[in-house]
């Protein structure tokens, strides 16, 4: 399995953007695999990833599906990039905490914004509902605002849980829960926006080549490929 290329199912806007951003940190050559939303339950995917959802990492015949189990994997596969804390167990207790924390309260939370029809029978009231569901998650976005009064990661210095506390930032813009109001989010979302692993990995998703060079500064360029999942 060590020489088995490593691709990353991913469908652009989705929490997989968090998995393109850690393997951009950790420079671990891989290949980018777009998956259109209407190929997600189709039977050829369903055959790699059951659940029929974004992201599934791929190494040779294993596969690996739920994100907080491929950010972690991805970290233990390079310790030395130190995303999974300080390397104490309290440290790595932190990251995990929080990384638990966006994966099952905050990106649940706009599960009614982006699926309605999962929790109404009644379209009509989608509106009220994703109304309901924004100011949740503010809430959620004020506690995680207050981390970063005295910080500039959330868990002190860089770790998995920042790439998807990032796509939480972009969310929030993009379905109008609003970011006015959280000052110091705003600031990390900017700095993360900045990052070079992080435009990379943007760079990823919007990319309509099919193979996007990735030069490296110790060795030969690599090369993250896209093809779409049939």
């Amino acid at each position: 399995m060590k020489d088995s290329i490593t691709r990353l199912y991913y469908m652009p806007g989705a929490c997989s953007l968090a998995d393109l951003i850690v393997l951009e940190w950790t420079r671990m050559p891989y290949e980018a695999v777009r998956v259109h939303h209407d190929k997600l339950k189709s039977p050829q995917y369903l055959a790699k990833n059951p659940s029929g959802a974004v992201p599934l990492l791929e190494q040779g015949d294993w596969r690996l599906t739920e994100n907080v189990a491929i950010l972690s994997y991805l970290a233990d596969l390079h310790p030395e990039a130190r995303l999974l804390g300080d390397g104490t167990a309290r440290g790595r207790a932190d990251v995990m905490r929080w990384l638990a924390f966006l994966n099952s309260d905050v990106h649940k939370a706009f599960g009614p914004i982006f699926t309605p029809q999962r929790y109404l029978a009644a379209p009509e009231l989608s509106e009220q509902l994703a109304q309901s569901a924004r100011t949740r998650i503010r809430g959620q976005l004020a506690l995680l605002d207050q981390r970063f009064r005295d910080r500039d990661w959330l868990c002190g210095q860089r770790s998995v849980a920042d790439p998807y506390l990032f796509v939480v930032t972009r969310w929030a813009v993009s379905k109008q829960v609003g970011m006015d109001a959280f000052a110091n989010l705003t600031r990390f979302a900017e700095r993360m926006n900045d990052d070079a692993g992080v435009r990379a990995a943007l760079a990823v998703e919007a990319s309509s080549n099919d193979v996007t060079p990735r030069p490296r500064p110790d060795e030969a360029p690599k090369r993250a490929v896209h093809v779409e999942a049939q």
